[in-house]
């Protein structure tokens, strides 16, 4: 809760201190006249931010990486009942999308700040990122160290709340899932716990070092497109358990993931030349969840 509370003060900090520089009165309507505040498109039903599209693979999106997800469910797993499991979601959506809008209105904020006063977006590699834009302008651009200090703690306390709770539910989906914990004896139990924690947190760091130098465009943009793939098989694992009473052989079941996972990412690389112009976006997901229900339907008992 601390974490949180940090980072929304971070960026609400950052929020008003940008806001004076550009001596905004009345920030919601300046936004609002801005074409950044744009957000739902119509026009091109071919292109990826087509709005249907990014609705319909957004509510795929929601179901599995909150879902589906035990970094995020086992919050809901240590309330003390079902009602207060489902009061937790509740209040967890509606503050979701406060916090949302939090981060998308000090997104337009930036865009804006940069074009004020001529920063180019940072460079990696060569290439212009987009990511870099919030620490450029909190740390090189003569804001103070106000701003800049806020800045460093709001990223700790974002860092830190992602990275605990996911630790945790790796560990915990490693020890019980692949270890079979409850076979070994308590003294083995903890001392097993403790060396998997410490090799999830390595593999952890070496994860982000890779996905520095695998990342094509954004990071948001690359983690969901990431998740229409590892998160496509557990939907239809899902599906399938949830709409049918079929049994099925359980030493498939990796070849079927594997195989969905390996058809969605080649439907993925198709130029949208080839197909009419047509980008292939997040519905990749449910697309890649569909293909998994269909190979457990194959490989059914």
């Amino acid at each position: 809760m601390l974490q949180t509370l940090f980072m929304l003060i971070a960026v609400g900090v950052c929020i008003i201190s940008i806001s004076d520089q550009l001596q905004i009165d009345n920030l919601f309507s300046y936004i609002s006249e801005n074409t950044l505040s744009k957000t739902f498109f119509f026009d091109d039903i071919k292109a990826g931010n087509y709005f249907w599209k990014q609705f319909f693979s957004g509510a795929f999106i929601a179901v599995v990486m909150t879902g589906l997800d035990q970094d995020m469910m086992q919050k809901n797993l240590t309330c003390k009942s079902l009602r207060d499991a489902q009061k937790k979601m509740l209040w967890f959506s509606i503050v979701l999308t406060l916090v949302t809008f939090l981060f998308l209105l000090l997104g337009a904020l930036l865009f804006i700040y940069a074009e004020r006063f001529d920063i180019a977006l940072p460079l990696m590699d060569g290439d212009p990122k987009t990511d870099l834009l919030f620490p450029e302008i909190a740390l090189n651009t003569g804001l103070g160290m106000t701003l800049a200090s806020v800045f460093i703690l709001g990223l700790i306390a974002a860092a830190y709340s992602s990275a605990d709770s996911a630790l945790t539910s790796l560990t915990t989906s490693f020890c019980v899932d692949i270890l079979d914990l409850n076979k070994h004896s308590d003294s083995d139990k903890k001392r097993i716990r403790k060396q998997t924690h410490i090799g999830m947190s390595v593999l952890l760091i070496f994860v982000i070092i890779a996905f520095k130098h695998i990342l094509d465009s954004n990071v948001i943009n690359s983690l969901l497109t990431a998740a229409t793939y590892t998160y496509g098989p557990l939907l239809g694992l899902f599906a399938f358990g949830i709409f049918t009473n079929y049994k099925i052989k359980d030493k498939w079941v990796w070849l079927v993931a594997l195989l969905s996972v390996s058809i969605s990412y080649s439907l993925g690389q198709i130029p949208a030349e080839q197909i009419g112009g047509y980008v292939i976006g997040y519905e990749l997901l449910p697309i890649n969840g569909l293909l998994t229900f269909l190979g457990l339907v194959l490989i059914r008992r």
